[in-house]
């Protein structure tokens, strides 16, 4: 009798449409089998051998006995008739006359079975498509963790692969990168991010057919998600225009990733093996005016105009944080007086050393070495292999340049302490005349300065005349500023 009766209670735990009766016939049962190797996509042969395994464990289970070679089971795949075998010889007894502890033996193996077939059938798939983007039904958030629906399985992106600022509903659908497959003892993680660099590859893949089919290679990318990314690119193809095939007509291709991205900025800049032009493209908008390059320190000292530096900079470091990122340089954005500060002290250090020439001076400059600080930290085994020095008169050197450099960091510092406190005297004195007259719009630096200090300093006939601070306000401005 085939064993379509034990199948019964089986199937209803995958959700396997049964007939009102339980007991059914053995093309019932495989049926049943094909439904589940269908809907859980799991091999119909493997299936087979569970159901057979599971009937060895319920008839071991009825005679109560513990050798695994007792008993044999071989199911006939294509008619659904089960030969259970007892020591190679026929099982005169009947499936059906096992009892219910069999059954229920038979039912709790198959079920594990089948749950081990179905997670490594989900392990298998899942683990090919690591890198691929895949779009989702958001479930819920657990911990901080979304959950996702993928497929017939179901994922988790957490906190840390989120885009900051991020939130979704249940029901929502969400495009997502499959980061990695787990095997989590009785689950398989799947982990999802929308915040890895290779997320935004991947959508260029799909926004722009040339980064496809390779005709357009993504050289580099650098991304702080939710706000910027910085994506290098170069075409194999003197025909294609790399970064206007990846704007696109219009912007249309860009602006199609950047919705997914909810208004994250992308620029893409064109990629150059000159290490030079690269972090001229890698700072735009910014125009560069000067680049030295210290291949020894892998450090790029880039000068800019006054005007450019804070576009070069970026909010918070960002654009030239970014930047650095993108080429593997570390950056440093010096306006022209600085540098030309830096060389200048460096010069006249080194040239108080007996054995230096302006020439080798000129010599480490062209070597990216601009600044005492620089010479510090390189020390004298480049000195003596660069320049040729004796090692005495390098490591004098590199003992004066420790020397200045401390120097010149204290004195930094003080500037920079004196820079901070003019400033607050100025929004100081500049709120005091304000709020002493409403009528006053704009007050220079040196004007509110001197109107705490009680001065008169020479004034144009076009400037607006301060009001006289009272005692009150000079007061005020003592406590504003310490003294």
């Amino acid at each position: 009798m085939p064993v379509g009766f034990l199948m019964t209670s089986t199937s209803q735990q995958f959700n396997i449409q049964m007939p009102e009766t339980p007991v059914v016939n053995a093309t019932e049962m495989m049926r049943i089998l094909d439904s589940i190797a269908r809907d859980r996509k799991i091999d119909r042969s493997v299936l087979v051998k569970d159901l057979e395994q599971a009937m060895v464990s319920a008839a071991r289970k009825h005679f109560s006995t513990l050798d695994t070679e007792e008993f044999a089971c071989v199911l006939d795949p294509l008619s659904g008739q089960l030969k259970l075998t007892r020591h190679g010889e026929p099982l005169e007894m009947e499936p059906v006359e096992f009892g219910r502890i069999a059954a229920q033996t038979f039912k709790q193996v198959m079920i594990q079975r089948f749950r081990d077939d179905e997670r490594q059938s989900v392990m298998d798939e899942f683990s090919k498509r690591i890198g691929d983007i895949v779009t989702g039904t958001v479930q819920r958030y657990e911990g901080g963790a979304l959950v996702v629906s993928i497929d017939r399985a179901e994922a988790f992106m957490p906190r840390s692969e989120q885009i900051p600022g991020e939130q979704f509903q249940p029901g929502d659908r969400v495009r997502c990168l499959i980061l990695d497959v787990r095997d989590a003892g009785n689950q398989v993680k799947i982990v999802l991010s929308r915040s890895h660099p290779d997320f935004i590859k991947r959508l260029f893949e799909v926004e722009v057919p040339e980064v496809a089919e390779r005709i357009i290679e993504v050289k580099a990318m650098a991304r702080e998600a939710g706000y910027r990314t910085k994506i290098a690119v170069s075409s194999i193809d003197s025909k294609v225009d790399a970064v206007g095939a990846c704007v696109g007509v219009r912007g249309s291709r860009i602006k199609n990733i950047v919705d997914e991205l909810n208004g994250e900025k992308i620029d893409i800049v064109r990629w150059n093996e000159s290490s030079q032009i690269l972090i001229q493209n890698a700072l735009k908008p910014a125009e560069v005016a000067e680049i030295s390059l210290c291949f020894e320190l892998g450090r790029a000292t880039v000068v800019v105009r006054d005007d450019q530096l804070s576009l070069a900079i970026g909010k918070k470091g960002q654009n030239v944080r970014l930047a650095a990122r993108l080429t593997g340089w570390d950056i440093d954005i010096l306006t022209p007086e600085e540098f030309n500060k830096g060389l200048e002290v460096m010069s006249q250090t080194l040239l108080s050393v007996e054995g230096m020439t302006e020439e080798k001076v000129d010599r480490l400059a062209a070597l990216g070495m601009i600044s005492v600080f620089d010479l510090e930290e390189v020390g004298a085994e480049v000195l003596l292999t660069e320049l040729g020095l004796d090692k005495t008169v390098a490591d004098k050197i590199i003992e004066v340049a420790a020397a200045r450099a401390k120097e010149v960091a204290i004195q930094q510092q003080k500037d920079k302490e004196e820079a901070a406190r003019k400033r607050v005297e100025d929004e100081a004195a500049a709120r005091l005349l304000l709020e002493g007259d409403g009528s006053a719009t704009a007050v220079s630096g040196d004007a509110a300065a001197a109107a705490i200090l009680g001065l008169s300093p020479a004034r144009t006939p076009t400037e607006p005349t301060a009001p006289k601070p009272t005692h009150a306000d000079e007061q005020r401005a003592a406590d504003i500023l310490g003294i």
